[in-house]
């Protein structure tokens, strides 16, 4: 959060901001969109690489169970969902902004969201450590931070600022703890 705040005080100065933030029609559709077809190849992947009673379907067990029991959350809908619309915003604000920004004024801006989304996945890298079990390490989140970052930050790229992307973020996100997650009672059912 304080990396994302210094960005967007950098971004507020360099004139960026407004840019990135600017609300333009179809900016929902577009994030609901992107988090739709996120969450579709999220459930595919899951399906594929994680399926129930295969091995690596701990990776799964053991992330879900950092996030919490679904239900749990559920309880607690306001504030979960204020939580992830700051964190969407902040890794936004930060990844498919800030730094995608300062990749371009170096390698150009073809490939800088390029970039910034394994950079992005670099900064998971820990977890697949955090997350291991009998199974051996979890490679989960570093795959979903691959995806998401190339994702989102093609959204930023192609739409010239941020509002789509965050949406996307946040919708995808949100899906994922609180209405259909990948592994669980909600996830066969």
């Amino acid at each position: 959060m304080l990396l994302a705040a210094v960005a967007a005080v950098g971004a507020k100065r360099e004139d960026y901001l407004g840019e990135w933030l600017a609300p333009k029609w179809g900016d929902f559709s577009r994030g609901l969109l992107g988090a739709a077809g996120f969450f579709g190849l999220a459930w595919a992947f899951a399906r594929a690489v994680t399926p129930v009673g295969s091995p690596r379907e701990i990776w799964l067990v053991s992330l879900y169970s950092q996030i919490g029991d679904p239900r749990v959350l559920q309880l607690h809908a306001p504030a979960v969902g204020a939580a992830i619309a700051l964190v969407a915003l902040a890794e936004e604000l930060l990844w498919r902004g800030t730094v995608t920004q300062l990749i371009a004024e170096r390698v150009g801006s073809r490939s800088a969201w390029v970039w910034s989304a394994a950079l992005y996945a670099l900064v998971y890298v820990p977890t697949m450590w955090a997350l291991r079990t009998g199974a051996g390490i979890n490679p989960l989140l570093v795959v979903a931070a691959l995806a998401g970052g190339l994702l989102w930050g093609a959204m930023a790229r192609a739409f010239g600022r941020l509002a789509p992307s965050i949406l996307a973020h946040a919708l995808f996100d949100w899906t994922v703890l609180m209405m259909f997650p990948l592994w669980g009672a909600g996830a066969h059912g």
